[in-house]
């Protein structure tokens, strides 16, 4: 049942206790934020063009994606977001973020880009957000409290509405209606808001929101989820089986045939509701009380919830990244993305339908034709850097062995007033999910929500026993019963504790306290406590004392919970249940930080690099990561570092662990080894008679290494770290080459010693047909002939040394210019003023025009002597 503080009567039935807790009251100071990419005078202007912000947890930042051209016209980084679940509440000309990792709720005002309020919620799943219009909702559904604001101040308009704590639901439909389910009451309750106040009227205790519908839609105590409707809501029982449409007033139940728990999107647009059950891969669509329903393709139970957009149905597979296009007989039509996997977020805004993935750089646009655009959200190089690598997927689990639930744990009961109260611990699912749970006993047959672990029976008979009996059933089906201890219901009960406090600690317990209840005349002999979160019930466990430990691991870390505690006395009757506690998220130190990789800093030396995936949180925001690097010990923010001032060739120990206000957590280590001097290892050489080619392998320690040959005297040559060749190398001569292999460490050197070969010519010279030039190369006579030699690069008659026949073979040194020679008919008219050296009685000079080399007769690969 749901309470106005006001007194205004709702105009529909409703019933029920009350619960007095107030949330959101604290105005803090505007956070800043940054612009990225476009100025923002260009863009401080109403997002009026189908275009939608879209989160990055990577970054931290918001990206406004224009839906028309699926490009980003706009970026805003959110300092202290990075890595943070962030909740985005939009409307044509406001912003709500709230920052799930510390449960501040920002307010940005889209005409200048800034934020303009921000104020504190409890962190952790459990509180929702929800802008409409003019009006924004805090939605506590753990407490059970809806409380207006103002979504520019974020100041609260006029008084809360409460329900029992544990509701769910929390959005609006289409006439502009905030739907919440209690599944408590088993009821749907709709509220509208009431108009802003003028800025010279104060908002407290002036008009409010205003609960206007409440319908009966399930039994008690089962598991309910809501989506909201173009007008109206539709409520799926979970426990039943049963979808359950109100619209215009008028209420239309439609069973389905399913086996395992099925779920809502949030928001559901047209006729058409698609109910999704994840472990089956099955969506049921309910459209005007008829069903159908179809298998989306792919194996595994991460579907979320399907979609309803322009006539298909979109169903998201957060297990391999990929959204699958259904038609409405289920035929696949398209399949969108795939890889990274990771959450996926589905909105239909703006006559559009935009998929965003949080965790990565992309989003998609589809328009009402089902057109597909892709979005890169880091666009524009406006932020520098890549983002940080998703981690690779880890193994498939092996499937288990799927059979009937086990039984419930711990069946306990407490007598009341003409009534008891059951509770009990969670049953072993046994590979398919718990759909409900059943208590029988009294005459009577109750069913429960998987998660609602905590029932009273009602209309018994004070002095009689009773017993009662849980089990728990799955898609395989009814598991085996435990029964209670015996109770007879009592009149003469004891008082309920007056208050219950609760603290959540760093080791990850919930310290959870209460005042003695008075037994009026019978001793107190037990406490029971019940733990209540979004939609759940379920018992934390007893204490003889006045306070209870509840041990790390049993809730969830990063949840809302609050904590009611029954008194039981030693006759086993139990008092009606406490004021609900204040609201805590359980904590523990996080975990081992993932995927961490250290490596190698190819051109800096003594430089490693390291990365890492997030640490899982476990309920309280990562603040700092310690790295420790061969004894260098930083603290950083990122999920990546670069540790300098280290050695060369160095192995270090790499170590990281995350921090958060609960401590730090285990570390996570890995090994690296920073840049080494090059090792270079020569495996051959080869040369012909005026170049040498030297092979040789090089370790480049790691680094980037280049290469370079080197002979004495010589400028060195550069080349690939295998082989490289020296040119210009006189014949016949014994060199030693340095291979120097080079990167950020320093040089490497090896050294090989190699001649290189000889090169011959021929000593040319050939009679004419007549005349004297018939017997110009005959012999060596006085004056000028072929194949003369001298000991200078001239024909100098005193330095002749002699003269070589021709078809002389002649060994090839270098050349060396001088007097022009011209052979005439004697050698092809060979005209030069090379001379080469050559062995004849030592070395001296012949004319090229008289010598031919072997090889081509190419002067210029003999070098200068």
């Amino acid at each position: 049942m749901a309470t106005v503080d006001d007194g205004v009567t709702p105009r529909r039935r409703f019933r029920g206790g009350l619960v007095t807790v107030a949330t959101v009251t604290a105005l803090l100071a505007a956070m800043g934020l940054t612009v990225l990419g476009v100025g923002a005078a260009d863009n401080a202007v109403a997002t009026f063009d189908a275009s939608s912000w879209l989160w990055s947890s990577a970054r931290g930042e918001l990206a406004r994606v224009n839906g028309v051209t699926a490009r980003v016209d706009t970026r805003l980084e959110v300092p202290g977001a990075r890595q943070h679940p962030v909740q985005v509440a939009q409307t044509d000309r406001l912003l709500v973020l709230r920052d799930l990792s510390t449960g501040q709720v920002s307010s940005l005002d889209l005409a200048t880009l800034r934020i303009i309020a921000t104020s504190p919620t409890t962190p952790g799943l459990g509180v929702n957000v929800v802008l409409h219009e003019e009006a924004a909702f805090v939605v506590d559904a753990v407490q059970g409290i809806i409380r207006q604001l103002d979504p520019r101040s974020l100041t609260p308009v006029g008084n809360p509405v409460h329900f029992p704590p544990g509701i769910t639901g929390g959005s609006v439909d289409g006439k502009g209606r905030l739907w919440i389910a209690v599944p408590s009451e088993g009821t749907v309750s709709a509220i509208t808001a009431a108009p802003l106040p003028s800025p010279s009227t104060s908002t407290e205790g002036g008009l409010g929101p205003e609960l206007i519908d409440t319908y009966d839609v399930a039994e008690p105590h089962h598991e309910l989820m809501v989506s909201t409707l173009d007008d109206g809501a539709a409520v799926l029982d979970r426990t039943a089986g049963v979808l359950v449409q109100v619209r215009q007033g008028d209420r239309t139940d439609t069973p389905l045939a399913t086996s395992a728990p099925a779920v809502l999107p949030a928001r559901t647009s047209g006729s058409a509701v698609p109910v999704t059950v994840p472990s089956q891969r099955r969506v049921h669509v309910v459209t005007d009380g008829v069903v159908t329903d179809f298998t989306v393709p792919g194996s595994g139970d991460d579907l979320s919830p399907a979609v309803s957009w322009a006539g298909r149905f979109y169903c998201a597979d957060e297990a391999t990244g990929t959204v699958y296009v259904l038609d409405g007989t289920g035929r696949l039509i398209d399949s969108v993305g795939g890889r990274p996997a990771g959450p996926l977020e589905l909105e239909v805004r703006e006559n559009h339908l935009f998929i965003n993935a949080p965790d990565s750089s992309t989003a998609r646009v589809v328009d009402d034709r089902h057109r597909v655009r892709d979005v890169d959200k880091y666009a524009n190089d406006v932020l520098g850097g890549d983002p940080p690598p998703a981690p690779p997927q880890p193994p498939p689990p092996k499937k288990p062995k799927v059979s009937q639930p086990g039984p419930p744990r711990a069946v306990t009961a407490a007598a009341g007033n003409a009534q008891a109260r059951v509770s009990w611990r969670a049953a072993a699912a046994n590979g398919a999910e718990i759909i409900r749970y059943v208590v029988t006993g009294g005459g009577q047959r109750v069913e429960v929500g998987a998660n609602q672990r905590a029932v009273e029976i009602k209309e018994l008979t004070n002095g009689e026993t009773y017993e009662f009996s849980v089990f728990a059933v799955n898609a395989k089906g009814e598991g085996p019963a435990r029964t209670s201890n015996p109770v007879t219901p009592t009149a003469a009960v004891p008082d309920p504790p007056a208050s219950v406090t609760a603290q959540a600690r760093p080791d990850g317990t919930v310290a959870v306290r209460w005042p003695a209840a008075n037994g009026q005349g019978n001793t107190i002999a037990r406490y029971v406590v019940t733990a209540a979160s979004a939609g759940t019930n379920a018992p934390a466990g007893e204490s003889k004392g006045t306070e209870l430990v509840v041990p790390a691991g049993d809730l969830e870390f990063g949840r809302q919970y609050a904590f009611s505690v029954v008194a039981v006395n030693d006759k086993g009757a139990g008092s009606a249940d406490s004021p609900v506690s204040n609201t805590v998220v359980p904590y523990a130190p996080p975990g081992q930080p993932v995927d961490l990789r250290a490596t190698t800093v190819a051109e800096q030396p003594g430089t490693v690099a390291v990365r890492w995936g997030p640490a899982q949180a476990n309920g309280r925001p990562v603040t700092a990561y310690q790295v420790e690097v061969g004894g260098q010990r930083s603290e950083v923010t990122d999920t990546r570092t670069t540790v300098r001032g280290l050695g060369d060739g160095q192995q270090v120990a790499v170590t990281v662990r995350a921090v958060t206000e609960a401590g730090p957590g285990p570390e996570a280590t890995a090994t690296a080894r920073t840049v080494a001097e090059p090792r270079v290892t020569v495996t051959g050489s080869s040369a012909t008679a005026t170049s040498v080619t030297v092979s040789f392998t090089v370790d480049a320690g790691g680094g980037k290494a280049t290469c370079a040959l080197s002979t004495g005297g010589r400028p060195a040559v550069s080349g690939p770290c295998s082989r490289i060749t020296v040119s210009g190398l006189t014949p016949s001569t014994a060199y030693t080459f340095t291979v120097t292999a080079t990167n950020a460490a320093g040089p490497g050197n090896a050294t090989r010693g190699q001649s290189t070969a000889a090169l011959y010519g021929t000593a040319t010279c050939r009679n004419g047909d007549s005349g004297e030039e018939a017997t110009y190369c005959d012999e060596d006579v006085d004056g000028r002939n072929g194949n003369e030699i001298f000991a200078v690069p001239r024909q100098d008659d005193p330095r002749q040394v002699g003269w070589a026949e021709p078809g002389t073979r002649l060994q090839a040194y270098c050349r060396q210019a001088g007097e022009e020679v011209y052979a005439y008919i004697y050698n092809g008219h060979k005209r030069s003023t090379w001379w080469v050296r050559v062995e004849y009685q030592g070395r001296n000079y012949i004319p090229w025009a008289w010598l031919n080399l072997d090889g081509g007769d190419d002067i210029d690969v003999l070098p200068t002597c």
